[in-house]
């Protein structure tokens, strides 16, 4: 994924934080995606006005890691995403 890319939840998709079983999901019609604390907090920073490059920078920071890791498991996370339609990105 280019750098400086803008991820966005397309319509119809959100974070929710499903009570019963405490945990978040990714919810998009008629699909659902549970979340581990690292996709949550990656999904998280994800608003529509930033790039991954913005977001893994901001990742980085928070959590006192190496900016080029974050990048390259996030454009993989993201990739994926991508594919199934739970994400979309701007040019």
């Amino acid at each position: 994924m280019d750098p400086d890319a803008i991820p966005f939840l397309p319509r119809g998709v959100r974070l929710h934080h499903d009570r019963v079983r405490d945990a978040w999901v990714l919810l998009a019609p008629e699909r659902a995606v549970s979340l581990d604390p690292v996709a949550h907090a990656v999904l998280s920073e994800v608003d529509g006005t930033r790039s991954l490059r913005q977001i893994t920078a901001a990742l980085a920071a928070r959590y006192d890691a190496p900016a080029e890791e974050i990048t390259k498991d996030s454009s993989g996370f993201f990739k994926a995403l991508h594919d199934r339609r739970f994400l979309e990105v701007r040019p």
